[in-house]
């Protein structure tokens, strides 16, 4: 479908352009299609998420929402424009603060930045909000960003990288990050071959339904630019797939019949501009609807099953049992119980699915976002029938994962029509199209009781779990997995029985989401520790204090643990605890209508795997030529591994981490550092690090008979060995390569020291916990229901900072989607499938965060140091939780707390005090 053009002029980053386009096109595909300005990123199509924001006469618009008719003669300034021969003082700062995470959101947050910076050179943090209120972020948490714009005018420092051995504990400017700022960044929509087609997909718009084809070959026949369709009949291989294997159910095309809205059922295929313009709605697919059960207790008793081979639509229970729980509970002085409902959560990463794919001789090339390469490869390869050896997965720049892109989506389906037709092809989803079809945060259904005795030590705890893993499996055995073992929390408690059932509906797949089910788990542990708190006459704060695991605890696994740091981390809260609530009664005191409550919460999470193994390889080599090459997997998707690993590695040898050329993640090229989820990359993959730094700096060490105490030097092809004054060179090129072509080299792998857990979920289901506690600090208005977030003081126990900025970045991120998870996400299938519909938190929403970060050494750990991206999260929402009902009395037992939820929460508190 073609469509008339137009000769149209502009200027854009300073350059004149005429271009034969027709005028109704987005100025967003235009910039990036035809000018080849990737740098401006499309997240939404509809103005909600900022990302393609550009300049036009120097005023910030949506470019996804400009014709590119109303551009004509104007000037225009992209991401791209903002530098020449340099960065500019804003790009400068942004790095500098740690303002670029996954990086998706930066060209938009810059530009809108550089306008206000334009007529406001020092800009309050009030005016930063307002000018940036319309760009939405999933990872920062913005407190950086907003940091960098205010500090944009201040000349920008050296940024040296540390010297040898002073590379841990640096504050460290992303390895990366000049990509994020410049527009240069490859995410999975900005990349493929010349001629490459496009494809999309026709989904499901029931949640459940047989159906059937008409006539496909007459309907493309009356499509001319549509070259091909592909059906689950096309499929050479196994149409199954699932992170874990003997849980795999879902195909990557449906045969036949649905089990949720959003499922594929057929691939069509065609030249960019045909495709852009068609309209699915009339693709021959006669759908017979059918009644699905989309909540777990109709699910627990309906007929027909979701999955025939699992009775009861349960796909698993996990179980932990530790003592004898009723005798404890039936002896305790205060025994307290409740019940917490949350809701489905979406990811809302920023950039949605997308990705290209093409053969290089017999081997299929897929580049595209993903948190999980070697996963991929090996699904991609079992769904087409491929040996592994015959794919290659090459992770474009992720904008953002959170859990969700473990899991493969549009993988096969590239691959699928790439192999077919044996031409590169791409696809990038719409974000409707990524909300309906990808996972979510599991819903819950979770009821509670916890005892403690006369003294205010708890003494038992009990704890049961429904989560709506929706149609596939997905990460429902993980999820049903980590609750019961982290459901005490970093408490001490004898006596425990906790279980968790992961449940088939015909809703949205549940799978992996920055806590695996853990965040949920504790919202009713923590409102039930409060009420233990005020039964036991304690002060909040001083109760979990006088429960926390402390050295040589065991956990109610029966796991004894070292380095622990939650009490540290709740002591460091004191201060500002007292403080808060001596301000919260004065304010109280003085207003009728805004009450100001503060809460506090904890969280403890175990990095990595549950009870498997979970390993990582780091291949660290020098050429002859003395160029010094680390070799990692590990995809960074935000969280900072491919500057954290190398300041691991870089001290681990001894030498400064300016000698390092990172080689990132590559299915042909890098060695499997496993997934990036479960808080794992900082610690297992930093502990392969760690040991391939160790062990290449020995292998140089005998080579030049020099003691453990010796500085190493990279220089001109040559290794300098200096021991006190005593200097020994090797010379590289007079070494032979190996395989790989290195003169030296080193290749480690480490996995965690874990136990299987047995009948009763005994054993050590992970290496190494990270812990941490927040406050949370609020004001409610009781006529209105709203609830703001005024401050958070997060205190988290890293073990050791590698790097501290990311750290506190990881820290602030978290936060918002605690605050989201809190106060205003619920995904609804059919009703909030956009970014207008589905809230998440913007800059405007964001309070006041103090990060503390505790040093509790790890004995496990690389250097000491712990996970930290999926524990941050975990304590946000139940301190707000308890903040509400400290202000007010009201208990929020569902999630979110909306403002009509808050009002008959607060009304409820007042009837039944």
């Amino acid at each position: 479908m073609s469509h008339p053009t137009h000769s149209l002029e502009m200027k854009v980053n300073g350059k004149h352009e005429t271009l034969a386009v027709s005028p109704s096109r987005r100025l967003s595909e235009v910039l990036r299609e035809d000018m080849n300005l990737r740098g401006t990123k499309v997240g939404c199509n509809a103005g909600d998420c900022g990302a393609c924001t550009v300049l036009i006469e120097g005023e910030p618009v949506c470019a996804c929402l400009t014709p590119v008719a109303q551009a004509e003669g104007k000037a225009i300034v992209t991401v791209e424009g903002l530098s020449r021969d340099r960065l500019s003082r804003l790009q400068e700062s942004f790095l500098r603060h740690g303002a670029a995470q996954c990086g998706i959101c930066s060209p938009g947050m810059l530009m809108a930045a550089s306008a206000l910076l334009a007529e406001t050179a020092t800009p309050s943090r009030d005016q930063v909000e307002d000018a940036l209120g319309g760009v939405l972020c999933r990872c920062t948490g913005y407190s950086k960003i907003i940091d960098a714009v205010c500090a944009a005018a201040e000349p920008a420092s050296s940024a040296e990288l540390p010297r040898a051995g002073e590379a841990v504990g640096a504050r460290v400017e992303r390895l990366d990050g000049v990509p994020k700022v410049t527009g240069a960044e490859i995410f999975g929509a900005d990349h493929w071959p010349e001629d490459a087609l496009l494809v999309r997909a026709v989904r499901s718009p029931h949640h459940k339904a047989a159906f059937s084809f008409g006539d496909v070959e007459a309907w493309r026949a009356q499509h001319p630019g549509v070259e091909a369709v592909f059906t689950a009949a096309d499929i050479p291989g196994d149409n199954r797939f699932g992170v874990i294997a003997p849980f795999a159910d879902q195909p990557a095309l449906a045969d036949a019949s649905v089990r949720f809205r959003g499922e594929a059922i057929a691939l069509v295929v065609g030249d960019a501009e045909t495709m852009y313009g068609l309209n699915l709605d009339d693709f021959p697919a006669c759908w017979e609807p059918e009644d699905g059960y989309l909540e777990t207790p109709v699910a627990l008793d309906a007929e027909p099953l979701v999955h025939d081979q699992r009775p009861g639509n349960v796909l698993v229970v996990g179980k932990v049992r530790r003592g004898d729980v009723e005798d404890a509970l039936g002896s305790a002085a205060h025994v307290v119980e409740g019940r917490m409902e949350t809701a489905y959560v979406e990811h809302g990463y920023i950039e949605p699915e997308a990705g290209a794919a093409w053969m290089d001789g017999d081997v299929l090339v897929i580049q595209a976002c993903t948190q999980a390469p070697i996963m991929d490869r090996d699904e991609t390869a079992h769904i087409l029938g491929l040996d592994k050896e015959n794919v290659r997965i090459i992770p474009a720049a992720t904008g953002g994962g959170f859990g969700s892109k473990i899991d493969i989506s549009l993988q096969p389906l590239i691959g699928l029509v790439a192999l077919k037709t044996g031409r590169p092809c791409r696809m990038v989803y719409t974000r409707g199209e990524s909300m309906i079809s990808t996972t979510k945060r599991h819903p819950a259904d979770l009821r509670a009781r916890i005892g403690a005795n006369g003294e205010g030590h708890i003494v038992a705890m009990s704890l049961t779990g429904d989560f709506n893993t929706g149609a596939y499996a997905s990460w429902g055995p993980t999820v049903a997995g980590r609750v019961p073992i982290h459901a005490p929390g970093p408490y001490r408690t004898p006596h425990y029985d906790g279980s968790a059932r992961a449940i088939h509906t015909h809703g949205p797949v549940s799978g992996a989401f920055r806590g695996f089910g853990v965040p949920q788990a504790t919202l009713i542990q923590e409102m039930l520790y409060d009420d233990l708190a005020m039964a036991c006459g304690l002060d909040r704060l001083e109760f979990r204090r006088k429960n926390a695991l402390r050295d040589g605890d065991r956990t109610a696994t029966g796991q004894q643990l070292f380095g622990v740091g939650i009490a540290e981390c709740l002591d460091a809260l004191v201060p500002r605890w007292k403080q808060a609530l001596a301000d919260a009664e004065q304010f109280n005191a003085d207003s009728s209508t805004i009450k100001r409550g503060i809460g506090v919460a904890s969280c403890w999470y175990g990095c990595g795997n549950t009870s498997i193994p979970n390993p990582s390889t780091i291949r660290l080599g020098i050429t002859a030529e003395g160029q010094l090459r680390l070799h990692q997997g590990a995809v960074d998707i935000g969280q900072g591994s491919n500057t954290v690993i190398p300041q691991i590695c870089a001290d681990a040898l001894g030498i400064s981490l300016e000698k390092i050329e990172l080689i990132g993640a590559d299915t042909a090229v890098t060695p499997d550092c496993g997934k990036t989820s479960g808080s794992r990359q900082t610690y297992v993959t930093g502990k392969a690090a760690e040991l391939a730094g160790q062990a290449l700096r020995q292998t140089i060490l005998r080579m030049s008979n020099r003691g453990p105490d010796a500085e190493i030097d990279l220089q001109s092809g040559r290794l300098m060995i200096t021991e006190g004054t005593e200097r020994s060179e090797i010379d590289l090129s007079q070494l032979a390569t190996d395989q790989h072509g290195y003169a030296l080299a080193a290749e480690e792998t480490y996995d965690p020291p874990t136990t299987a857990l047995d009948e009763n979920g005994q054993g050590k289901p992970y290496g190494v916990y990270g812990y941490g506690a927040q406050l949370a600090e609020i004001e409610v208005d009781v006529c209105l229901g709203t609830v703001a977030v005024r401050r958070i003081t997060a205190a988290h126990d890293v073990g050791c900072a590698i790097n501290p900025m990311l750290a506190e970045g990881q820290i602030e991120g978290g936060i918002a989607q605690g605050l989201g998870m809190a106060l205003m996400e619920e995904y609804v299938p059919g009703v909030t499938e956009n970014l207008h519909d589905y809230l998440i938190p913007t800059i405007g929403d964001m309070p006041e965060i103090q990060s503390i970060l505790i040093e509790t050494p790890d004995p496990e750990g690389p250097m000491g140091a712990k996970g930290l991206g999926e524990h941050v999260l975990i304590p946000t929402a139940p301190a707000i939780l308890n903040a509400i009902r400290h202000a007010t009395g009201a208990r929020i037992t569902r999630l979110p707390a909306l403002p009509h939820r808050v009002l008959a929460a607060i009304r409820d508190a007042e009837e039944n005090p």
